[in-house]
């Protein structure tokens, strides 16, 4: 069931044309959750895709599945420093970073606003957003956009695109792991 939400929400990361993604889960076992997890890393890691449990509820899980290196360059980025040490971060590695919006994830009921960095968001966006406090945007879809709106809706549509055949070849029988771009 978490691959199928994985396809599902997460087609463009699987792809290789967007650095992650992240979606609620409701399992059938919260207690199995940590098994689903590890059992979907095992298949994706060796293409450069990490599944990880950002936060959890009663019955639902917040999951995060990125590309390590894409990640790592997105917070590497120039002004991406500057908003993660805006919001307390204390390191700079990415499993570090990870660990805190982990943290930050179970400190706070809303999303931390620079999630933005951690999905490969445009830099324009993010520090629009948190500036602007969500609001005052040119327009939205899957984010809320400050910068360039012409070249973010090419972008929108492309992931939408990416989603709807990913979950096409899927239902077709394909698996994760044939799905899945190598990194």
């Amino acid at each position: 069931m978490l691959e199928s939400g994985i396809v599902a929400h997460c087609a463009p990361t699987l792809a290789g044309i967007k650095t992650a993604n992240m979606f609620n889960y409701l399992p059938d076992d919260m207690e199995d959750l940590p098994r689903e997890v590890q059992e979907e890393n095992r298949k994706l890691n060796g293409k450069g895709v990490y599944v990880e449990i950002l936060r959890t509820g009663e019955k639902r899980a917040l999951i995060y599945v990125y590309r390590k290196n894409k990640l790592e360059a997105d917070l590497n980025r120039e002004g991406a420093e500057n908003i993660l040490q805006t919001c307390g971060y204390e390191c700079r590695g990415t499993d570090c970073c990870l660990r805190k919006l982990q943290d930050r994830f179970f400190q706070y009921e809303c999303f931390p606003h620079e999630v933005g960095l951690f999905l490969g968001y445009p830099l324009d966006d993010v520090t629009g957003f948190i500036e602007q406090k969500g609001k005052n945007y040119k327009c939205c879809g899957i984010w809320k956009v400050y910068g360039d709106e012409q070249k973010t809706q090419v972008i929108f549509r492309k992931l939408k695109k990416c989603s709807e055949i990913y979950q096409k070849l899927f239902a077709d029988g394909r698996s994760i792991l044939q799905l899945t771009v190598a990194a």
